[in-house]
């Protein structure tokens, strides 16, 4: 025994060769089909994935209907997990809460009975808590799914069917929205309002060449739960609704409440779809703390059963919509909900539809399950009809059908031999109750004969007229769009459209910013703050163990601080967001776009039409206009492409370059070119290593350098290190700085 534990099976047994490249593309191609198909994407005819659907398929059968009484959300997971959807209880009950969530789905399928989670981000109650039944609108969702309308497949473990999609009596995938990754595509597709959505179904039907211009009259864009302003151009959104791909920015709503003697607030009654309460006033709080938001003085959560944020200025004299839209583009009172309508086709292919074949796709299911319906209901009147056709030969020969019944052992047998019966009539013979043998029942049946066959004639006349199938298709959608009826409290519009405001948009917030004083300090380990005033020593200022000051520039808090990389990429600060001088500051680099192996060679405070020397390691260099440095990028802008030493203010007409090797180099500052980009002419040639420095001097002044005590001493006789640009230079003076640099702690 114990020699056949470690056997390998026998030649052609379960051990299969295949090259595993193979192998492994055919079994995530799998992985990926599963995922696109069973998980991810809805189906553009029920909008449904199926979770969702099976969910709502397990309630139906539990007879969880709107008017039922509540069941433990428990119950329902279980009975979905044991029979359809073969993966944790966890999963199953986040898609339950999601479907019963009023500020995630436009239209709950579920109603939820206890916690379920709220806006502020807050998670359910364990599903042992909770209690949940269908709403109307999953009961219209199911309709008619016990009529053969739909196909069904078996479950998992094939002990139990589910349907392959459900009938659908509105058009769901708009109305409720959704959103999924699968492997290699994603869906997002924002909510809408159904009594929109099927009056241009109703369109369609009508015109089915509606372009989508008309549709846009009837469906002017999304409809979320939770309300807000639209405020995306209508030429963008019928693109987005044209090709199925777009997206719309979406605003809180807002009003102003009036203090009295000049003062005011604004008060946020709406927030943006999917956006937490409680994350987006962390995140006006944290725009106040780092000084990012300069027109926002305070921000707090008033709210209770209804939205109440509180937004505060930090002065009377700021203008509520410029505050406002400062606030939209630096928090997520203003989102983009993308629009990405990748969905499965009725053949359960992936594909990106417009918003008239989505639309039209509904339309085809409907038909699809009016035709199955129909025929599913002339099978049941045939199978009726024959019944009463015997039924009412018993009528005619009620002595005969009594005297074999009473004298014949087989009665069914000799029934259907005197007078032709099937089968079914004579089972049904035989099952009739005395009492239903008085003339009065007879008639009845003969009422009911003639009503069955004029039902029959009008399936068979639908089913033959396309127009009237379209006909009937709209007659259902018209009682359907009763419950979902723009006066109803589920029915009303709740997003509305608006426009950007223009004006409020053009003024530079840096307009309301007090101008201040200020000093800005980074140190060597590339912290950055800006201290109150102009601070000249810096011997009270605290800085990291093992840290200093190496930038130190004079400004003022409306200013725009530039940052010279040694990659040569100019930065752009805003002086009043820099962190105070209280604590060590904020690292630069969370602030801008720099690799580690770059730092920084210059800061300084941009003057208008101001003008500087650039200079790179192997003793090039130009001069640039600091106008042409400012970026609002984080990336910053690209000026030299050397690797840059130094960035010299433009104030003399004398160039004084120094290199590693200390010579130094005095030339008419005239022979510098003036570029906006690019590594400029030769400044100094060096047999070994590279460029130290560069000053800018005048003439008139001649040419000093600041020791590390800051202490200013000049160069004694500097007309004798004149020489012509691009050569090698003399040797510094005696008791030059040994950093080789003109300044050691940089100024502006």
């Amino acid at each position: 025994m114990a020699d056949d534990v470690g056997a390998l099976p026998p030649e052609g047994g379960r051990i299969i060769e295949e090259p595993i490249g193979e192998a492994l593309s055919q079994r995530y191609l799998a992985y990926a089909l599963s995922t696109i198909t069973a998980r991810a994407l809805p189906d553009v005819r029920d909008g449904l994935k199926p979770v969702h659907r099976r969910v709502l398929y397990a309630m139906s059968r539990l007879r969880l209907t709107a008017d039922a009484a509540f069941r433990k959300s428990a119950k329902v997971v279980g009975d979905v997990m044991g029979d359809f959807h073969p993966h944790g209880d966890t999963a199953i009950y986040d898609a339950l809460v999601r479907l019963a969530q009023d500020f995630s789905s436009r239209y709950p399928l579920i109603d939820g009975q206890g916690n379920f989670g709220n806006i502020d981000g807050d998670n359910a109650a364990a599903m042992r808590y909770t209690e949940s039944r269908l709403t109307k609108a999953a009961e219209a969702l199911l309709e008619g799914i016990d009529e053969n309308t739909v196909d069904f497949r078996a479950s998992y473990d094939g002990r139990n069917e589910e349907p392959v999609v459900v009938p659908a009596a509105f058009p769901n995938l708009l109305a409720n929205g959704a959103s999924g990754i699968a492997v290699g595509m994603a869906t997002s597709i924002p909510p809408h309002n159904a009594a929109e959505l099927i009056d241009a179904c109703l369109l369609l039907i009508e015109r089915p060449k509606a372009t989508v211009g008309e549709l846009l009259e009837v469906v002017p864009g999304p409809d979320f739960p939770t309300g807000g302003v639209l405020v995306e151009p209508k030429d963008s959104m019928r693109e987005a609704y044209a090709t199925g791909r777009g997206g719309f920015r979406l605003r809180a709503r807002w009003e102003i409440e009036d203090l009295g003697r000049g003062e005011w607030r604004v008060v946020v009654t709406e927030i943006p779809y999917l956006v937490q309460k409680n994350k987006l006033e962390a995140q006006l709080a944290d725009l106040i703390e780092t000084k990012k938001a300069t027109l926002l003085g305070d921000v707090r959560d008033e709210s209770a059963e209804t939205i109440r944020l509180v937004i505060e200025p930090k002065s009377r004299n700021v203008e509520p919509n410029v505050l406002m839209e400062s606030l939209f583009k630096l928090s997520d009172l203003e989102v983009r909900v993308p629009l990405n309508m990748n969905v499965l086709d009725a053949h359960g292919v992936p594909r990106v539809m417009s918003l008239g074949e989505a639309l039209q796709a509904f339309l085809d299911h409907r038909r699809e399950v009016l035709r199955r319906r129909s025929e599913f209901r002339l099978e049941k009147i045939a199978a009726r009809l024959e019944i009463l056709a015997g039924l009412l030969i018993v009528y005619l020969n009620l002595d005969e059908v009594i005297r074999i019944i009473r004298n014949e052992d087989e009665p069914k047998p000799a029934l259907i031999a005197r007078f032709s019966l099937t089968d079914a009539q004579a089972e049904a013979i035989l099952n009739t109750r005395l009492r239903q043998l008085r003339k009065l029942e007879e008639m009845e049946l003969r009422r009911e004969d003639e009503a069955l066959r004029e039902e029959q004639k009008d399936i068979v006349g639908l089913l033959a007229d396309a127009r009237k199938q379209w006909r009937r298709i709209a007659g259902e959608l018209k009682d359907t769009r009763k419950l979902f009826a723009p006066e109803t409290a589920l029915g009303r519009r709740r997003a509305t459209f608006g426009a950007v405001n223009e004006d409020a948009a053009e003024i530079s917030v840096e307009a309301f910013v007090a101008r201040e004083p200020i000093t800005v300090v980074l140190s060597e380990k590339g912290w950055i703050r800006a201290l109150k005033g102009h601070v000249n020593d810096l011997e009270a200022t605290k800085f990291k163990e093992g840290d200093g000051p190496a930038f130190v520039a004079h400004a003022e808090t409306t200013d725009k601080i530039i940052a010279i990389a040694s990659d040569g990429r100019a930065f752009t600060l805003d002086a009043h967001k820099l962190p105070g001088g209280r604590g060590a500051g904020e690292p630069i680099r969370l602030m801008i776009e720099l690799d580690e192996n770059h730092e920084i060679v210059a800061l300084f405070a941009h003057t208008q039409g101001a003008k500087r020397v650039l200079a790179s390691l192997d003793g090039y260099g130009f001069i640039a206009n600091e106008d042409d440095m400012l970026s609002a990028r984080r990336a910053g802008k690209q000026i030299m492409t050397a690797e840059t030493r130094a960035a010299s203010p433009l104030n003399g007409d004398q160039l004084a370059v120094i290199g590693e090797n200390r010579k130094l180099l005095i030339f008419d500052l005239s022979e510098l070119p003036e570029m906006a980009r690019g590594r400029g002419v030769k400044l100094q040639s060096f047999q070994k290593g590279g460029l130290a420095d560069v000053e800018v001097f005048s003439k008139d002044e001649g040419l000093a350098w600041i020791d590390s005590a800051g202490r200013t001493r000049s160069v004694p006789d500097w007309k004798t290190y004149r020489g012509k640009r691009a050569s090698a230079g003399r040797m510094a003076p005696r008791g030059f700085s040994r950093s080789g640099r003109f300044r050691d702690v940089f100024g502006s």
